[in-house]
């Protein structure tokens, strides 16, 4: 059995991961051990490729390779032929596969998988953040939140929570209760980033009571009574206007409407989200 050692190349304009595991799937297959990888990742000069070639072929090699940017991947594989290396192309007769499957031009920019991952892990980030520190849990997230919705019980302050948190916003928001002062942490952070909601009382005494006909309680409770939602909604402003923050009415607005309105005030008042856009 050949004993020889094999060294693998694994060359990729990006990380080059996914050429690596494939080569030691391959490899996987045949009863040699005897090899070594050898990964040059972000390659994006001609001089690099050169001098991996020139290692290479001091040494019984092959080339395994993700590239995207033609130059490069041309220039690899007319080097390696030079050099009597055979060089393997992973992704090109996908992409090519792809290409002619949807009619379309792939962009060849290097590492688009990669920032595909980061934008999910970013935006899965953003979501256990506004379930931690939803509904006041724990006010300690208010200093470390891109936005703070603040209002009073059904103003729609969960659901935005959420969808924009699907667009990697990490938020946070408060109820306000008249008999419960709000964190001291609501105070110190810039008001500028704190929106709040409120709503038509009458709006609101209708979905109260379906809230409780769904809890199975007693439309009449207080909790869905016009003087309750007056003087909370009272109680509310007044918050409001200490902070001195926007204020928007979610009457009549579906989430996606409030939550576009939400990010049209940041971007007119300047105020840079840390992961929005």
């Amino acid at each position: 059995m050949d004993r020889e050692e094999l060294l693998i190349y694994i060359v990729s304009d990006s990380i080059g991961e996914t050429a690596e595991q494939v080569a030691k799937a391959s490899v996987s297959q045949f009863l040699f051990d005897n090899y070594e990888i050898r990964r040059f990742p972000f390659i994006n000069e001609k001089q690099q490729i050169s001098e991996m070639i020139e290692e290479a072929k001091q040494q019984r090699s092959i080339i395994i390779f993700t590239m995207v940017v033609q130059e490069l991947k041309d220039y690899l594989v007319e080097e390696s032929s030079k050099a009597n290396i055979p060089s393997i192309d992973i992704m090109s007769p996908i992409i090519q596969g792809l290409s002619d499957v949807l009619k379309s031009t792939p962009k060849r920019e290097p590492g688009l998988i990669r920032k595909l991952d980061e934008k999910y892990f970013k935006k899965v980030e953003a979501i256990e953040f506004a379930v931690k520190y939803d509904d006041g849990k724990d006010p300690r997230g208010l200093k470390k939140a891109d936005i703070v919705l603040i209002g009073i019980s059904r103003t729609s302050k969960t659901p935005l929570s959420m969808y924009l948190a699907h667009k990697n916003i990490k938020v946070a928001n408060v109820p306000l209760v008249p008999e419960v002062a709000p964190p001291k942490e609501l105070f110190e952070i810039p008001s500028k980033k704190v929106i709040g909601l409120t709503t038509n009382p009458m709006k609101l005494i209708e979905i109260r009571q379906e809230r409780l006909k769904a809890l199975g309680l007693k439309s009449e409770a207080n909790y869905a009574s016009i003087e309750r939602i007056l003087e909370e909604l009272e109680y509310a402003d007044d918050i409001m206007k200490r902070l001195g923050c926007p204020v928007l009415d979610v009457s009549s607005k579906a989430v996606e409407e409030s939550a576009s309105i939400i990010l049209e005030i940041f971007r007119e008042i300047g105020y840079k989200l840390i992961n929005g856009r």
